[in-house]
């Protein structure tokens, strides 16, 4: 079994409540409320600077060439790619690059991303990546879950850009790349009775994952 359904098979509760979260459930059926997604959006363009870094951090702390390809495709996945896709979604509301990183980061952006720097910071590379595992990994699985007839079949959905994003090949692939990594970093750095800890830390940072969501909902007063 992959180490990913491991980790999720240990923190079942923490994982649903993330993946399955009402926020989640209103994008799927389209009712989320818009100034509840803009307040998300928002958060997540700062919180994935802060995710940028982690993956700097990944290059840092790497200790094979295949250990700093992984950081620099993550790195590149968020700069090139994911930044790009809440840029183009803000200017519908009128909002610039500039607007967006001069927004003051929320609470529940500050606890889960700093969490996850301090894991990379003080472990070593497996817990970095185990800390990064629920949005690298929990995204595609939400995006295939939203998107279960393919992305064409989202034709007028209010988030089918966002949607698309995530359940889309290039990010599906990412996710898989991520996933291998991480089953080889676990086969190198997993000694015995550690992946109690580590489970620890996944089911951890799943509840700040759908702490995250919950900002976006409690922002629209839901």
């Amino acid at each position: 079994m992959a180490l990913f359904e491991r980790l999720k098979a240990a923190a079942p509760g923490e994982w649903a409540c993330y993946v399955d979260h009402a926020f989640v459930r209103g994008m799927g059926d389209g009712t989320l409320p818009e100034a509840a997604f803009r307040t998300y959006l928002v958060q997540d363009y700062l919180f994935l600077i802060q995710f940028a870094r982690a993956n700097a951090l990944a290059a840092y702390k790497s200790r094979t060439l295949a250990d700093l390809r992984a950081a620099k495709d993550g790195l590149s996945a968020i700069v090139d790619v994911e930044l790009d896709l809440h840029v183009r979604l803000c200017e519908r509301w009128g909002l610039s690059p500039a607007d967006i990183e001069a927004a003051p980061e929320h609470q529940a952006t500050v606890a889960y991303t700093r969490f996850v720097i301090d894991c990379g910071m003080s472990g070593d590379l497996l817990d970095l990546h185990v800390a990064l595992a629920p949005c690298v990994l929990g995204y595609a699985e939400i995006g295939r879950a939203l998107a279960p007839a393919g992305v064409d079949a989202l034709a007028g959905h209010p988030y089918r850009e966002w949607i698309g994003e995530y359940a889309g090949d290039a990010y599906q692939q990412v996710a898989a790349n991520a996933s291998r990594h991480l089953d080889d970093l676990g086969a190198r750095y997993l000694g015995p009775g550690r992946f109690d800890e580590l489970a620890a830390l996944f089911g951890k940072a799943s509840r700040l994952e759908a702490d995250f969501w919950q900002m976006g909902l409690d922002a629209a007063g839901l």
